[in-house]
């Protein structure tokens, strides 16, 4: 008997960084083609996968506070920035014959479905990709917390937190402390004892609160998407104390 994917529904989280390739801002075609062929090989596998965007690499909302713009506008902003991340994702996606859809927190009809979550469960069950995009549709909220919500509202199996050069959690930064160490796993409440920057406390809380799994791994290796998916041991899992 072929061996199953350890995870069957999971969310991952990829931030807008990671869309820039070598850039500090903006989309770069052969990284979003790149990225679609990672999720390409874990959509292929069966495993239902849903994916929230951030939106840093076109807009922060800390950066519209530095020239006058208020933090509520400026997260909006941060929000339709998410948006057009998700929107290049899907294209490119289906240009390689993944069917994908988008659904957007803030509606507009016209390019994006809103967020309804029994047609995203629709479409990950017939198959479907789904982007989460444009955050929770409230300011102060980050993307991290979005990924948390969205697994707990979908039933994913696990949240996957794609990080770029980054292969796992750290004691401290390792290009700053050369006595950090990395955790093969760790459990939620020592995490937001530590204070762990690698992710927000909320999003922690809420994965700590449902019991969701974390990992964290580094997406820029090539098919580490995939090992995740298989249960192979990458990156840091975040999960309870004495978990079997």
């Amino acid at each position: 008997m072929a061996q199953e994917p350890k995870y069957r529904r999971v969310l991952l989280k990829l931030s807008g960084a990671a869309l820039t390739g070598e850039r500090e801002f903006g989309l770069v075609p052969s990284v979003l083609r790149w990225i679609a062929a990672e999720l390409k090989a874990v959509h292929e596998l069966g495993v239902q996968l849903a994916l929230v965007v951030g939106g840093g690499n076109i807009y922060r909302g800390a950066q519209g506070e530095a020239v006058g713009v208020d933090r509520v506008t400026g997260d909006y902003m941060g929000m339709l920035a998410t948006i057009i991340n998700s929107l290049a994702l899907q294209s490119t996606l289906e240009k390689m014959g993944v069917p994908t859809c988008v659904q957007t927190a803030i509606a507009m009809p016209e390019i994006a479905e809103p967020f309804a979550r029994p047609r995203a469960l629709r479409h990950l069950e017939e198959g479907r990709l789904v982007i989460f995009a444009g955050g929770t549709g409230h300011p102060f909220f980050t993307t991290d917390t979005t990924a948390a919500l969205r697994a707990a509202e979908i039933g994913a199996e696990a949240l996957l937190m794609a990080k770029h050069k980054v292969d796992g959690i750290y004691s401290g930064d390792p290009n700053r402390d050369p006595s950090a160490r990395k955790f093969d796993q760790i459990d939620y409440e020592s995490f937001l004892k530590l204070r762990l920057q690698v992710m927000d406390a909320p999003a922690v809380s809420l994965c700590w609160d449902l019991d969701i799994p974390i990992i964290v791994f580094d997406f820029a290796v090539s098919g580490n998407i995939k090992r995740v998916v298989w249960g192979e041991p990458v990156g840091t899992i975040v999960r309870r104390k004495n978990h079997a």
